[in-house]
């Protein structure tokens, strides 16, 4: 999967009828189904049983058992609630009759109202002044794991580059935090808001657990230590589009009994909150 055309193809799913749909999987580099993808295909899923007039607003959702690449993924909508406001949707993911993903989304009909959003940092490096996952593997790729060699020889439809890359070679303990810059790879694609929300709900569940790893990285890494998405909150705010650059910030508040909670905004590059999200991480040391 090289581009966003191939990604929009994946998040959009096989209607089979009565409210059950279907999709396939693409590894980004892990022996399972990436939690971004299911995040994303179900809510194209309960998309397809929302009025045309709202909007995703908010969802939140549970990984319950690691998805099978080589299978398809079933997706179940149920209808909880049709408001005159908002809408409600939940969805269940399931190979083979194993339940594998829950997802709860509210829809809302748009509104006029007051606003506010919390300042974005003008004084962060550009993207233009860093190196991308592609650049790394490129002028460091003979020295760097072989594990962390492989995620990022995977070919992805976004290019990403954090803000602060650590020495592999050299781990030591960060700040809690991480900051990546990331667009879409491949010719523009024509899409509508319902589009974009897919494509950043994927987007989302990448360079996560980041944060919560950084305090401790000179000791624990994605190598040595057992990591899974537990659960996944999103809320989305503004309209944005694909054409620049957009930051990814995220911040961990806590990292505690093998788990870890990371927790941050989504921004356009000129600075409009997007998207908030929050997510909780199993981060347990390999014995």
């Amino acid at each position: 999967m090289k581009n966003s055309k191939e990604l929009i193809e994946l998040l959009n799913l096989e209607d089979l009828g009565n409210h059950n749909f279907s999709g396939n999987s693409v590894t980004i580099g892990s022996p399972n189904v990436f939690g971004g993808q299911v995040l994303a295909q179900a809510v194209n899923a309960a998309y397809k049983t929302i009025p045309q007039d709202r909007i995703l607003h908010s969802l939140h959702s549970y990984f319950l058992e690691a998805g099978n690449l080589s299978i398809p993924i079933n997706y179940n909508v149920q209808e909880v609630r049709n408001g005159g406001s908002f809408s409600t949707r939940r969805v269940t993911a399931s190979q083979h009759d194993k339940t594998i993903f829950i997802l709860a989304a509210s829809f809302h009909k748009k509104e006029d109202g007051f606003e506010h959003q919390t300042k974005f940092d003008k004084t962060i490096k550009q993207p233009e002044e860093l190196f991308s996952w592609d650049d790394m593997l490129e002028q460091f790729g003979d020295f760097l794991p072989k594990s962390m060699k492989y995620f990022l020889s995977i070919e992805r439809p976004i290019e990403f580059k954090p803000v602060r890359i650590p020495n592999p070679l050299q781990p030591e303990d960060l700040p809690p935090t991480e900051q990546v810059w990331f667009r879409l790879k491949g010719e523009k694609q024509e899409m509508d808001f319902r589009t974009k929300q897919e494509i950043l709900t994927y987007i989302s569940d990448y360079n996560v657990l980041n944060a919560a790893f950084n305090p401790n990285a000179s000791e624990y890494n994605f190598g040595n230590t057992q990591t899974a998405s537990l659960d996944h909150s999103m809320w989305f705010f503004r309209d944005f589009d694909f054409d620049d650059w957009m930051l990814f910030s995220a911040e961990s508040p806590n990292a505690f009994g093998a788990r870890g909670l990371s927790k941050g905004n989504i921004f356009t590059r000129d600075g409009k909150l997007v998207a908030s999200f929050a997510q909780e991480g199993l981060l347990r040391p390999k014995k």
